[in-house]
């Protein structure tokens, strides 16, 4: 028998065991490091969306302005996959703040639809 070590790629521990398998009989793993944030893993993901590096990708490419379809291109996934990615992210979520002064922002009247009113 031979005895490969599993790290963990979210802390890097090399406390992982086995964990059962998916439905696709791929093999989970369990991190036994107490201060992981994700307990359960897998070697390889069938799905590119579910690898943790790509996640990243996808939301570093939203932060620095990159579009949905865009950013479905270039990793190679569908763009729903990164809809749904940027929608479980909680960095992505974070808006940025408008820059310019409260008036800039406010709705100008218009004469079109007044329908004859005196202004």
């Amino acid at each position: 028998m031979v005895y490969v070590p599993v790290q963990c790629p979210h802390c890097q521990s090399t406390e992982g065991i086995k964990a059962g398998k998916q439905a696709n009989g791929t093999q989970r793993y369990r991190c036994q490091n107490g201060q992981c944030a994700r307990r359960i893993f897998l070697l390889q993901y069938q799905d590119r969306g579910r690898v943790p590096a790509i996640r990243r990708q996808v939301v570093d490419l939203a932060l620095h302005g990159s579009g949905i379809r865009d950013t479905a291109r270039v990793l190679r996934m569908s763009p729903t996959t990164v809809i749904a990615v940027l929608k479980k992210s909680p960095h992505a979520s974070r808006r940025q703040p408008r820059v310019g002064t409260p008036s800039s922002f406010t709705r100008r009247r218009s004469s079109v639809g007044t329908r004859g009113r005196d202004r």
